[in-house]
């Protein structure tokens, strides 16, 4: 398939994975304290992993170990367990705007780290569809209080999925996104997950409940959607395309979100419909392609290995 074609269809399915885990997140803590959830999400992804990463063991990136424990820490470790510890204390609206802001971090930190360098209208366009989140998630009219500390942890988190986008891109691009994630989830993070779910507890209070294995069940999607598959499928765009491109899936997801609350029973109001066209009037902004042969090689569209 062609990649210009493959990324926009695996952004799309991202989107919707992403986007879905809100959903799951919140029903999560229904059960769980948030660091329940964050280590039984990515202990179980770990599980599942765990034999594909025994199988790729050929494959695994020695040389650049510090990148990949660089990358789990920062793409997969810490903002699990920030995001439900912030969302306790915080708004879905607030924290999706937060959230949306990755692609800002990667147009700011991208040229000082990884001389990561975006075209005009790309960041024209991120500024485009940022403009659109806020619109859509404001016209909720669950805005609520804004509170520093739940903040500053949300802004943490979506610095370290930008720190994670350019080390995958940069440094990691060469191991196959299933590869990346086995080894990710079933080395590196599976015993950090194990030792942070003993410490809080869980398996001292654990009882064979219904309702402890309802929790169960959605933390399990959660970790087999929106934490495994999603994150190969993270690594292939990042793969075959730009770390700005692969971070725009959170200026997306605020729309499927307001689709669950639709289905949930809440109002779609017109300001969320006219923020949902603004989003996806900027992502027009992000097909744009570098004009100079310096832009060309920082930005390798179609650089797959």
């Amino acid at each position: 398939m062609n990649h210009e074609r493959e990324k926009w269809i695996l952004l799309i399915i991202l989107t919707i994975i992403w986007g879905s885990s809100f959903i799951l997140i919140k029903k999560s803590l229904d059960y769980y304290n948030p660091v329940e959830v964050g280590s039984l999400r990515i202990m179980i992804a770990g599980l599942l992993l765990m034999p594909v990463a025994f199988l790729n063991m050929k494959k695994f990136p020695k040389k650049n170990l510090k990148w990949l424990l660089l990358a789990a820490a920062c793409g997969n470790f810490f903002p699990m367990y920030l995001f439900p510890i912030a969302e306790t204390k915080i708004s879905s609206s607030v924290a999706g705007i937060i959230n949306s802001m990755v692609p800002i971090f990667v147009i700011l930190i991208g040229p000082f780290l990884w001389k990561e360098v975006s075209t005009k209208f790309q960041k024209i366009g991120v500024a485009i569809s940022f403009a659109g989140v806020c619109i859509l998630t404001l016209g909720s009219h669950e805005a609520g209080e804004l509170k520093l500390i739940p903040i500053v942890l949300l802004l943490l988190a979506t610095l370290m999925y930008a720190i994670n986008a350019l080390t995958v891109k940069k440094k990691l691009n060469h191991v196959e996104p299933i590869a990346l994630s086995a080894f990710v989830f079933g080395f590196v993070l599976f015993l950090p997950s194990l030792i942070s779910l003993a410490v809080s507890g869980f398996f001292h209070d654990f009882h064979f409940t219904k309702g402890n294995f309802i929790g169960i069940g959605f933390v399990s999607l959660l970790a087999i959607f929106g934490t495994g598959l999603a994150m190969m499928l993270n690594y292939r765009i990042l793969r075959i395309s730009t770390a700005l491109f692969a971070s725009t899936v959170t200026l997306l997801m605020p729309i499927v979100a307001v689709i669950w609350g639709i289905i949930d029973g809440e109002k779609l109001t017109f300001m969320q419909i006219f923020g949902g066209v603004v989003i996806m009037g900027g992502l027009i902004f992000l097909r744009s392609r570098p004009t100079d042969k310096k832009q060309k090689t920082a930005l390798p569209e179609d650089s797959a290995v």
